[in-house]
């Protein structure tokens, strides 16, 4: 399946600190959500990440670039993402990232002896992080198959997803998932119970703005209160650069929670 998307590009991120190889012209292409997510991950992590619906391997790379201790699994469910996740880790430009990041083909929303068998045994991560898909099937789907699959929200997703990461978190572990506004009711249930001491950052493209993302980061069989900490605003001049803090995250330079 995965020749059925042969178009390529190699795309630089952490100021070329890694690289990936993305489909042109379909499915998802990383971009700053990723690059958030990866900068929720404490800037001294050193232990093992799990990047739940990798793709081509934005986020956990990202990890790996910032974190020089940190070992990373990248988990996609797509034949085809994880093609592209194979040529990311493969490419010469990644040799340096190579012996810390490997890519395992599952669907996280297994459950039980299944999940295990899949590759995903309980209490082996340290952290995980996720982007799951996070538009309702409403919100006017791409006709491109691929990328509908990485965007459109089934029932009952972030209960699986969140399921799935408290039991390969060890005790005490970290999960953090990004998403749109709407999305932090079910997140908040899927917390109850498995992860607490929740922080909830919120992405304004522009100061005075509604955000356009949240970033929830919990820890596992935590009894801490929930917690809004201060925002990120992406842009803060006239044009669409962005602001120092911002680019700070974008490129590896800075954790989103000044951890």
């Amino acid at each position: 399946m995965a020749e059925a998307v042969s178009a390529q590009t190699l795309d630089a991120f952490h100021r070329g600190d890694f690289h990936l190889v993305q489909p042109k012209g379909a499915g998802h292409r990383a971009g700053v959500d990723a690059m958030m997510l990866a900068a929720s991950v404490p800037s001294a992590f050193a232990g093992r990440l799990a990047d739940f619906g990798a793709g081509a391997g934005a986020a956990g790379l990202a990890v790996a670039s910032r974190c020089p201790r940190a070992e990373v699994l990248l988990v996609e469910a797509a034949p085809q993402m994880a093609h592209f996740a194979r040529l990311t880790l493969d490419h010469p430009t990644n040799a340096h990232l190579a012996g810390r990041a490997s890519l395992l083909v599952a669907d996280v929303t297994l459950a039980g002896r299944a999940r295990a068998k899949a590759g995903l045994a309980d209490g082996a991560f340290d952290f995980v992080i996720m982007n799951p898909p996070f538009n309702a099937a409403r919100d006017r789907p791409s006709p491109d198959a691929l990328k509908q699959m990485a965007h459109v929200m089934e029932d009952g997703l972030f209960e699986k997803w969140i399921r799935s990461a408290a039991a390969v978190v060890r005790p005490r572990g970290w999960l953090a998932v990004i998403a749109r506004p709407p999305s932090l009711p079910p997140i908040l249930a899927a917390l109850a119970g498995r992860f607490g001491s929740a922080e909830i950052l919120p992405v304004h493209a522009r100061a005075g703005s509604a955000a356009i993302r949240v970033v929830v980061r919990a820890r596992r069989a935590s009894r801490g209160a929930l917690s809004l900490v201060p925002p990120l605003v992406l842009h803060d001049g006239p044009g669409d650069g962005f602001s120092a803090r911002a680019d700070a995250i974008n490129n590896g330079r800075a954790s989103l929670f000044g951890d």
